[in-house]
């Protein structure tokens, strides 16, 4: 035994890979581990694993999906002209929709085409945050950038357009018809556009300014754009604005931080001494009072529009007309609560994700669907047609539920126990140990594979049929009496 050891193992182990899907063309294919097809017992459409929990393939509608997990998975719909792959999922993806392609490496390492709004067909290519480039149709369009020695970026960086050279030295930056000159980033600074100048010398001091001014929307009405004026001096101890001049609510505040700090304004005013932590809050425009202190320790909030009570961690209740916020023993005991007239939602949590259940309701359709979690032992879900899925284990889908990527490469390998429900069919499915053993349940018929398919069994109206080691058949037909002519 111990000179025929491991190698021998792996030996046998891959023959029986080779045998046991011929041995399932034969018997319904049902090998278990090593070889099941099946049909989808949640939608329509079929699917095949094989080698347990490293590989599948599953066809559902136009949709199919191939994946050895969790190194590869690839789901393709041609009849949306979609395609996703994932390398290792989330480290690296290509995606394709339409004419539009993604193909990025750990969020560093990216290209990326298609159609965009600003820049017509384009190409981009980035390894962030050293290098971009794009290449477009349009070729005012195209860009350059070599961080930190000199480029060129255009609507990228939540920003119309970038200049600069040896950054942090000098910089560039657009946005909204505003042109920024940076000097040292962030230090020095000159902003202009838009009957807007400013200045800034961080953290010694700096200022705002712009004029109230006035433009005509699209139905031919004249509307104000308000003004403002900042300036601080040795940030952040001292501040001072007046935002929103020109329009019904034009807020004033000023500070010496940590001293106190006011803002006043038609719907609001605020104190703070010892700033942040002793605040007091006159909401009028959302009808409330609030007293904090410290904050964020200690809230009390009084009012039409919001009700809080909160000395944490001992306890937190928080609500207003559309949501609820409560903890108890934070993090022991959490709540949120959401209700519109469409949609109404709960959700409770012990300890983060070792406990979690959500509550989704569509008053519209009178429909709901809960989801609840138990870190990492199981997840469950049952959607707003009534039908249920349990996965046991799931030690990282209940903090990243609904993650696709998650679903096909990293839940496969540790669902050791499947059970899906299908409320409107009445179909039903169990899995243990990767299709060790299965059973699948139809209105008029009952199957059941146990051991490699050594042992398989299926009801169909009055037949019971149990087919055992490849070879043995056995079957047992319910007797119909016929009366005697």
């Amino acid at each position: 035994m111990k000179r025929f050891g491991r190698s021998g193992l792996v030996v046998i182990w891959v023959a029986w890979l080779g045998f046991t899907p011929a041995m399932a063309a034969l018997a319904d294919a049902c090998a278990g581990p090593a070889w099941q097809t099946f049909e989808l017992t949640l939608e329509t459409g079929t699917r095949t694993e094989m080698a347990g929990p490293f590989y599948y393939r599953q066809q559902r509608g136009t949709e199919t999906t191939i994946a050895w997990p969790p190194f590869f998975s690839r789901c393709t719909n041609p009849a949306l002209e979609a395609r996703e792959d994932n390398y290792l999922y989330p480290l690296l993806s290509y995606n394709v929709y339409g004419k539009e392609y993604h193909w990025q490496f750990a969020q560093m390492l990216n290209f990326a085409g298609g159609s965009y709004p600003e820049d017509g067909d384009a190409r981009r290519f980035t390894i962030y945050p050293l290098y971009f480039q794009q290449r477009s149709t349009n070729a005012d369009e195209n860009y350059t950038a070599v961080v930190p020695f000199y480029g060129h970026i255009k609507h990228r960086l939540m920003l119309n357009d970038v200049y600069f050279v040896m950054f942090p030295f000098y910089a560039e930056t657009r946005k909204k018809g505003y042109v920024t000159d940076n000097y040292l980033y962030p230090f020095v600074s000159l902003r202009q556009g838009d009957h807007l100048e400013g200045w800034k010398a961080w953290p010694l001091a700096g200022h705002e300014h712009k004029e109230i001014t006035w433009t005509t929307n699209g139905f031919g009405e004249v509307t104000t754009v308000p003004g403002h004026d900042k300036f601080f001096a040795l940030w952040p101890i001292y501040h001072k604005t007046a935002t929103g001049l020109g329009s019904e609510n034009p807020e004033y505040s000023e500070g010496a931080i940590p001293f106190y700090t006011q803002s006043r304004s038609p719907e609001r005013d605020e104190t703070s001494v010892l700033w942040p932590f002793f605040s007091w809050i006159d909401d009028r425009q959302k009808h409330y009072h609030e007293w904090q202190g410290p904050w964020p320790l200690v809230v009390f909030t009084r009012g039409e529009g919001k009700h809080t009570s909160r000395v944490w961690p001992v306890f937190s209740e928080s609500a207003n007309a559309k949501q609820e916020s409560d903890s108890y023993l934070w993090p022991l005991y959490q709540y949120r609560g959401f209700h519109s007239d469409l949609v109404a939602s709960e959700r409770h949590r012990v300890m983060f994700y070792l406990y979690e259940s959500t509550v989704e309701h569509n008053l519209a359709k009178g429909t709901e669907k809960r989801r609840l979690d138990m870190w990492p032992f199981f997840t469950w879900h049952r959607d707003e047609h009534g039908s249920t899925r349990l996965q046991v284990f799931a030690p990282i889908e209940p903090a990243l539920n609904e993650q696709r990527g998650v679903n096909r490469n990293w839940s496969p390998l540790w669902s050791v126990w499947r059970a899906e429900d299908n409320a409107t069919n009445g179909h039903s499915s169990r899995s243990l140990l990767w299709n060790l053993y299965r059973s699948e349940s139809t209105a008029t018929t009952k199957k059941s594979s146990l051991l490699f398919g050594l042992f398989q069994y299926m009801h169909a109206g009055d037949t019971d049929r149990w087919h055992c080691f490849y070879g043995l058949d056995f079957n047992l037909s319910k007797q119909v009496n016929t009366p005697v002519q």
